[in-house]
């Protein structure tokens, strides 16, 4: 039995576990530490808060551990000698105390940041010359923090120590390495499923958004985490740093971040449904493309071509974002995604007005649907800090015959799904839909092979199928009450595969269709907006459409305002933030404007910087850096309200 290492396997789990239990003991003081500002009512409810945050722990402990993990299984023969034993209790120690440590310095921190720590707090930290003195001020104001540290280490030394491994060396030495690499292997993938959150295939790593899945109250998602996790994963992905290139009054006279719409009360006020459609890019449009002289153009979405006929359309119009999670934030919130994404930042989990507060505000029923897994893609989270009332998912959906497999339901039937819950719901209502079928691995169900146009990108078969789901929604949703007096929003999260010269250009990897439809013709949805539009435009164009009278903030514009307002379409490539600011591209690298192009220049080819100077470029530059100023002052110091 030497060969199969169990001893050295059980104080391994033994000790993992252990890490699991003061992770769970630091969580309960954080609280009660800050249970002013963390509002939870009850005794169960702060269980299930622990209960949830065991997967954040997850993530955490391994990553603080993998090296003490690999070195207690890794097959070297003498890994039960004494020597090496204490090798490992050093190791284990010094790693698990100072992460420990994190989590009390976030009982004092919190009180003053209101989020857990993260890289944030060093780029602040960077700037101070008295942190030595702040800190052991707090210490000293706070003496319960460091005895609770110092006493419940000892006590997890005291545990450590219970069980031991004694020395036993192996005989049969071709036994014993084949057993420790299966180990190895096995625990390598456990060790990474671990620090992903879990082993779907559907869902990217869980981030600090993914908290607010499981919360009442915004607040709350501070205990479903720890300091260790909000602090590793955000490292190397905070570039948001305050700057200032400009005066306020520059701000407020140029920018105008807070925007009125003064608008006759609208009654009775209209439901609003939007459509997030997945990688839906303009390319796929025949609606977004007659005036694009490409070649031989073939449309892949019928109907929603022939809905464009009858709604108001954006034909110039872009993403703000790369992911599907930046399109929520730019939809719903007006939040655009620079180089690192607002919602994967340390300052996500603030208060935000949006679309979603807005419409509860007006006393809106609110809800966003999904038809992945419950939480995939962040969205639950997020939608959490938006503030939906409702969220639907596969889990409600509550039938895995229609599951595709890989991402979730299968559009039509979950839209058909959609259409039905909406039917249950008190006008006024605000429902979002974000479909999942036009994506990779870009399948469609077995019953309806060969029925869509295949084309020569994978993902035009599905985007059709995607098109043939919305029009079994409105075959569906047209024949109840609420439809006539409903505004529909439809717009692509991002682009995709590229098909056409034309969208290969670096400007129109982000181009996609943005709709604005009603079958009340009183909202005066029709023609079409040939000038820059955006995602950011949505937020404003709603809050205007449904008649509310209060100020917004902004960084977009209502599309259907008789007021004559500038536009900046905003987006990233990752590297550089890049502006469409009038007869202009700029390129900003948060520092300095890096390059400037003709607005036709699509592809990016004909840097004009130190070649062409006017006033409306010098405008420009100073534009691009007043904005960014503008952006990073109200996401870091959270001023989203």
């Amino acid at each position: 039995m030497k060969e199969f290492r169990i001893q050295e396997i059980i104080a391994l789990l033994y000790r993992i576990f252990l890490a699991f239990f003061f992770y769970q003991i630091a969580r309960l003081l954080f609280w009660i530490f800050n249970k002013n500002l963390i509002p939870i009512d009850s005794v169960s409810e702060y269980l299930n808060l622990a209960y949830r945050g065991i997967a954040f722990d997850t993530t955490a402990i391994l990553y603080v551990n993998s090296l003490f993990i690999l070195l207690s299984i890794i097959p070297i023969v003498i890994n039960t000698k004494k020597v090496y034993q204490k090798f490992l209790f050093y190791l284990y120690f010094i790693i698990n105390g100072i992460s420990y440590g994190m989590n009390f310095g976030d009982f004092v921190y919190f009180k003053f940041s209101q989020a857990r720590l993260t890289t944030a707090a060093m780029n602040v930290a960077q700037h101070e010359s008295n942190i030595g003195k702040v800190f052991i001020t707090s210490v000293m104001e706070h003496p319960f923090v460091i005895v609770s540290f110092v006493g419940l280490m000892i006590l997890w030394i005291f545990l450590y120590l219970k069980v031991r491994v004694q020395f036993k060396k192996p005989v049969k030495l071709i036994p014993y390495f084949i057993f420790s690499i299966l180990t190895l292997c096995l625990t390598a993938l456990l060790v990474v499923g671990g620090i992903r959150g879990d082993f779907k295939h559907s869902t990217r790593p869980i981030n600090l958004v993914d908290a607010n899945r499981h919360v009442t109250k915004p607040a709350q998602a501070n205990v479903v985490l720890n300091s260790v996790f909000s602090f590793f994963r955000t490292l190397n992905t905070n570039n948001f740093q305050e700057v200032h290139f400009v005066e306020e009054k520059f701000i407020d006279e140029n920018l105008h971040p807070y925007k009125l719409y003064n608008r006759d009360e609208v009654e009775p006020k209209p439901n609003v449904v939007i459509f997030i459609l997945e990688s839906f890019g303009k390319e796929y449009s025949g609606a977004f493309n007659k005036d694009s002289k490409i070649k031989n153009f073939v449309s892949y979405t019928p109907f929603f071509d022939s809905l464009a006929t009858k709604s108001l359309i954006a034909t110039n119009a872009y993403a703000n974002g790369r992911q599907s999670i930046h399109g929520m934030s730019s939809i719903l919130a007006g939040i655009p995604t620079l180089k690192d994404a607002f919602t994967s930042s340390p300052f996500s989990n603030q208060k935000i007005q949006s679309i979603v507060s807005v419409s509860n505000d007006m006393g809106y029923d609110t809800s966003f649907f999904h038809g992945a897994p419950n939480g995939s893609m962040g969205f639950l989270g997020f939608g959490n800090i938006l503030g939906f009332k409702h969220y639907y998912g596969k889990t409600e959906f509550n039938n895995d015959a229609e599951f595709d497999g890989i991402w979730g339901i299968w559009d039509e039937p979950f839209f058909q799904y959609f259409a039905k819950t909406l039917d249950t719901k008190k006008s006024p209502f605000m429902a979002t839909l974000f479909s999942v079928s036009s994506h990779h691995p870009f399948i469609i169900p077995e019953k309806y092979q060969g029925k869509f146009k295949k084309g020569p990108l994978e993902i035009h078969e599905p985007i059709g199928y995607t098109d043939f789901a919305l029009k079994q929604f409105f075959k569906t949703a047209e024949k109840m009450p609420w439809f006539k007096n409903t505004i529909f929003v439809f717009v692509a999260d991002h682009t995709n595969q590229v098909g056409y010269p034309e969208y290969e250009k670096a400007v129109n990897r982000s181009a996609i269709p943005i709709m604005f439809y009603s079958p009340n013709p009183k909202y005066q949805l029709t023609g079409e907006i040939t000038e820059p539009a955006q995602q950011i435009d949505i937020y404003p164009t709603l809050a205007d459409l449904m008649g509310y009278n209060k100020k917004i903030r902004s960084w977009g514009r209502s599309l259907v305002s008789e007021k004559k307002e500038d536009y900046m379409i905003i987006n990233s490539d990752s590297i550089n933030e890049q502006f469409m600011i009038g007869n202009y591209i700029y390129l900003f690298n948060g520092k300095e404007v890096t390059a400037i192009y003709k607005i036709d220049d699509k592809g990016l080819e004909q840097n004009l910087i130190n070649k062409v100077k006017n006033p409306e470029i010098e405008r420009g530059i100073l534009l691009s850096k007043a904005w960014y100023q503008d952006y990073m002052n109200r996401v870091i110091n959270r001023q989203l309200q």
